[in-house]
């Protein structure tokens, strides 16, 4: 399945898991277009000073790959900067949060893959 740029639902979720702002969830696929445990597939637009607030990843894990833009990552605790290339990876029921703390948008894409039932 090709999924042209023009194409893809966007969402925008203000205050998400507890955030600051508003961040535009551009997705390239949905749930439901996956046979696997995929939950989500997309791309993640945060403004300067946008955030995504510290949640938990039970019975998952996601990834973020950093495609543009400066922020801070804080996962299992610790903060880190992360920039164009850097990718984060959490899961197995650890915590993670992300801001936006450079002058232009930051852009991310995330995945998040469920567990198979039955494995944690």
């Amino acid at each position: 399945m090709v999924r042209k740029r023009d194409a893809r639902e966007s969402e925008v979720r203000k205050g998400m898991r507890g955030g600051a702002g508003e961040v535009t969830i551009r997705h390239y696929f949905r749930k439901d277009e996956f046979r696997s445990g995929v939950r989500l597939c997309a791309e993640l637009v945060l403004p300067p000073g946008a955030g995504i607030g510290l949640h938990e990843h039970a019975l998952e894990d996601e990834i973020f790959i950093v495609q543009q833009g400066k922020g801070t990552v804080t996962d299992r605790g610790a903060d880190a900067e992360v920039g164009p290339g850097d990718a984060i990876v959490t899961g197995g029921g650890d915590s993670h949060a992300v801001r936006n703390t450079g002058t232009g948008d930051l852009v991310i894409t995330a995945v998040i893959v469920q567990y198979p039932k039955g494995e944690a």
